[in-house]
């Protein structure tokens, strides 16, 4: 292994996600990339250490597909993980649960020229996690992610959970695993839900404050579990 190669990279989208990199890697030097800073840490695994890139990929579908493909080209890592938050629909998935993302979609795409479905199915992703073993090191529930360069909208939440089964969303999922599926790269995606979303709106519109201090608990509990996925990846 060069040595500008990392077996893992950890993709973190957010700003309010990447402030708690920082914080909880405080000693750590961070470097300029073309989308965000970046550092290398080596994670404790089974009584030796994996380096691990962390980048701060940017939010939106743009900043995540490029900074994913940045990424692999980069670092050539074996897995690419994403962690941070996602909204959820209010009586479908609880405050604070961490979801393991086994598809993503990309629903905000309005074709009215072809097919609909079919372009949808396009950006549509199935990942593989047949490489994980062994106990979880946190509880998850598994489930479709989607992804939309928007937050959720009430009035989209029946059709989203209805016609997809859809439970929460976010911004970046859906082009994180699809570059990492093109790329034939393992991907972990985990989000944790930090607000609801119901028909009457959501916990944190207009309340930036409250989405902040809900993403620190989150990406605290996901940093603390990522020696222990490190762990089941078997690296």
């Amino acid at each position: 292994m060069s040595a500008l190669e990392s077996p893992v990279v950890v993709l973190v989208s957010a700003d309010a996600e990447w402030r708690v990199v920082q914080a909880v890697y405080p000693e750590h030097e961070f470097e300029a990339t073309p989308y965000g800073e970046t550092t290398l840490v080596f994670i404790p695994v089974g009584g030796r250490l994996c380096p691990t890139r962390f980048l701060h990929g940017g939010w939106g579908k743009i900043a995540a597909a490029a900074s994913a493909q940045f990424s692999i080209d980069r670092w050539r890592p074996v897995l690419l993980v994403n962690l941070g938050t996602c909204g959820g629909i209010r009586g479908r998935v609880g405050r604070g649960e961490i979801i393991l993302a086994e598809s993503t979609l990309v629903y905000d795409i309005y074709e009215q020229m072809g097919d609909v479905d079919e372009h949808l199915a396009h950006y549509a992703t199935q990942i593989d996690l047949s490489w994980l073993s062994g106990d979880l090191p946190l509880e998850i529930r598994r489930s479709l992610l989607v992804s939309g360069d928007r937050d959720l909208m009430p009035g989209d939440l029946a059709e989203l959970y209805e016609r997809y089964g859809a439970i929460a969303a976010d911004w970046e999922s859906g082009a994180i695993a699809w570059v990492a599926q093109r790329n034939q790269v393992r991907c972990l995606i985990l989000r944790g839900v930090t607000d609801l979303v119901g028909e009457d709106g959501g916990e944190a519109y207009g309340n930036i404050e409250f989405f902040q201090q809900a993403t620190l608990g989150i990406m605290r509990r996901l940093l603390e579990s990522l020696p222990g996925w490190l762990r089941v990846a078997g690296l």
